[in-house]
């Protein structure tokens, strides 16, 4: 029996410098005020604050799976392995350059002495503005179990909750539809990983109507149609939280999974933490607010108040979850 452990992440803007030549010339003249500053020296301090949570994840040895999102190309995500080389892993690196407005994408990094590579592709969501499409990738274990990854990053909630919720519904029935398309070629056992942040909650129309998320099991094992057991509803009961808005905390990065996960004889399955859950909050105290609210501490950008390069790591808690294969 061997554990791997799967691990998400939204970095928060990591961006290139801000005279990348990387950058198409649009999106230069977009994000020019937003990037002001962010030059070598700062990318360099915000990769070290990453990399120095990464490395503390899954006992001080580093995920053997990491999904993340808000990077803006595959330069960067190159640089942030170059600063995990402590791990001694070799980590792969898959990224698809997304139709953003602002440029940012999702991305994977694995341990590629556990997983080999086998394809990826990319699932656009369809609305008026452009949005990040989901990511898949297709990986096999050492022991030549194949592994599906799914990633996201939904629209957020910029403009209003319920102003905003088409958009995340339409992200959702796009996921819904191309796991019935994987499930018709690589048949109904496949087991997938669906991860990211979805900007709503595991309650919300989006996750439950029309991506077909759920909390039982039974529904999940037994659905003739691809149903998502999702993994984070425990960590909603618990009133606690991912991200934070006006110091409320909302369980927006999450974790489901097909039933070929689930299935009494499946080779990938949930193993547990020491909590006894297969998830968890990566809390890590140099990240959490010494505040009243246990919010993360952001590191922000040279152009705004929430610029914090010292102290700062990201928006968002990293969330990680337990496999097994047999």
């Amino acid at each position: 029996m061997k554990n791997y452990y799967v691990s998400w992440w939204n970095l928060e803007n990591l961006f290139d410098v801000e005279d990348s030549v990387q950058r198409p010339d649009y999106l230069q003249s977009r994000l020019r005020s937003e990037l002001k500053g962010w030059n070598e020296e700062v990318l360099d301090k915000k990769l070290n604050q990453l990399a120095f949570i990464i490395k503390k994840m899954n006992g001080n040895t580093g995920p053997d799976l990491l999904g993340v999102c808000e990077v803006e190309n595959k330069i960067v995500l190159e640089k942030l392995v170059g600063k995990l080389f402590s791990l001694n892993r070799t980590y792969g690196i898959a990224h698809h350059d997304m139709s953003d407005n602002r440029g940012i994408d999702i991305a994977f990094l694995y341990d590629e002495e556990l997983f080999e590579f086998e394809g990826q592709f990319s699932y656009e969501v369809l609305k008026r503005s452009a949005t990040r499409d989901l990511f898949q990738v297709n990986l096999r274990t050492t022991n030549s179990n194949p592994l599906i990854l799914i990633g996201n990053h939904w629209p957020a909630r910029s403009g209003g909750v319920y102003q905003s919720e088409p958009y995340r519904i339409m992200a959702g029935e796009t996921l819904s539809y191309w796991l019935e398309r994987i499930f018709d070629i690589r048949g109904n056992n496949i087991p997938v990983i669906v991860m990211g942040d979805f900007n709503d909650e595991c309650f919300n129309r989006s996750l439950v109507d029309y991506a077909q998320s759920t909390s039982s099991l039974v529904r999940t094992r037994n659905a003739r149609i691809p149903r998502l057991y999702n993994l984070m509803w425990p960590v909603n009961g618990e009133a606690t939280g991912t991200f934070f808005f006006n110091n409320f905390p909302y369980v927006i990065d999450q974790f489901m999974v097909t039933r070929g996960i689930l299935l009494n004889n499946a080779k990938i399955r949930l193993a547990e933490f020491a909590n006894g859950t297969p998830t968890k909050v990566e809390k890590f105290s140099e990240m959490v607010s010494s505040g009243q609210y246990p919010n993360p501490i952001r590191f922000g950008r040279p152009s705004s108040s929430t610029y914090n390069p010292d102290m700062g790591y990201s928006d968002h808690y990293p969330v990680s979850v337990m496999i097994s294969e047999s």
